[in-house]
């Protein structure tokens, strides 16, 4: 007959709960491109965690490319108006 410690039976616990808890915890993977962004392949979209669009999701990198060209061009236009 097997006799089991207490340590063993906690080891036995919690390794199968620390594994679980990993993946929910684990930050996603992906490096970021030029624009400090990436695709979240595991819940789909497309984030940024550097630059100007730093903690802003997206469902696409277009719809991305989209808003920084207008954030580009709200900028062009506001130093063209502090120049005058």
């Amino acid at each position: 007959m097997w006799r089991t410690s207490r340590h063993e039976v906690l080891f036995l616990i919690l390794i199968p709960l620390s594994l679980l808890y990993a993946n929910i915890a684990w930050a996603h993977g992906g490096g970021l491109d030029e624009f400090g962004c990436h695709h979240n392949r595991k819940h789909g979209g497309y984030h940024c965690h550097q630059g100007p669009l730093a903690g802003k999701s997206f469902l696409s990198k277009t719809e991305m490319m989209g808003m920084l060209k207008a954030l580009e061009t709200k900028k062009d236009a506001s130093a063209s108006q502090r120049k005058r």
